[in-house]
């Protein structure tokens, strides 16, 4: 099959595992919060009224795009860049394609990060190929000024975060959907996980302390995926309704790696 992603790419390790989803999640619901273009997920009211459905259709497309054969991923890609468009024309502006660069660089960042957390450093080629998958994303959907290689990509990355991101009223407003949508206990997990990858200018906006309290369980949480307890520690983290769709990734990456 001619495959978007290599069968034996790191890429398909990161994104078939629901553990590292969970992450990049939390890194992605940190830092969306304080993008200066986030008012446009406001626009169509969707992130609002569903933060965390919002969030997990964002990454189950990237896991689509990464599991997929290329005509496969390519309709992936332009389904998500039909989707813009329409938000484009029914707002009469158009979304900064720095805000698009903004998105590819979380999940780059951000499926490092989780790797890492979770598992071990990645190599510098691994990193690379990392890069690469997104880069190819965001040139097919016409993102402009993307950097081509691994060493541009952390220079903008560095600058992207210094530049586009900002705490506001929105911030506010998202921190407090998720909380609503998750309950005091899992948001507070929420806040833990994140403290675990997100960038130090992220850390920052927040307020954030540096340590998490998740550190010292991390080990143990590893001990448990081993005797299989994985389970009953992410239905104490994970609302109901997105148990399965977790699952459901962990199953589909098994089968399709």
């Amino acid at each position: 099959m001619n495959t978007f992603v290599s069968p034996s790419s790191i890429v398909r390790r990161i994104w078939g595992n629901g553990d590292t989803i969970l992450f990049i999640f939390a890194g992605a619901a940190a830092e969306f919060a304080l993008n200066k273009a986030v008012d446009w997920l406001y626009f169509t009211g969707r992130l609002p009224a569903d933060p965390l459905g919002r969030l997990f259709s964002t990454v189950d497309y990237a896991r689509r795009i990464v599991f997929s054969d290329r005509d496969g991923a390519y309709r992936a890609i332009d389904a998500m860049a039909a989707i813009h468009a329409a938000v484009e024309d029914k707002r009469g502006a158009r979304i900064p394609d720095w805000a698009y660069r903004d998105v590819l660089f979380m999940l780059i960042d951000y499926s490092v990060r989780a790797f890492e957390v979770l598992e071990r450093r990645l190599t510098t080629t691994e990193r690379e190929e990392v890069f690469t998958v997104f880069y190819r994303v965001g040139h097919r959907m016409g993102v402009r000024d993307l950097p081509t290689d691994l060493a541009s990509w952390e220079a903008m990355r560095s600058e992207h975060l210094k530049d586009n991101l900002r705490y506001s009223t929105y911030t506010a407003d998202l921190f407090r959907q998720y909380r609503r949508h998750l309950g005091l206990f899992r948001y507070l997990l929420l806040r833990e996980a994140q403290l675990l990858v997100v960038p130090e200018r992220v850390n920052r906006l927040l307020g954030y302390r540096r340590a998490s309290l998740l550190g010292p369980l991390l080990f143990l949480y590893k001990v448990s995926r081993r005797l299989r307890l994985d389970e009953l520690l992410k239905s104490l983290i994970l609302p109901p309704a997105y148990r399965e769709e977790i699952r459901s990734l962990d199953r589909a990456g098994t089968q399709e790696q």
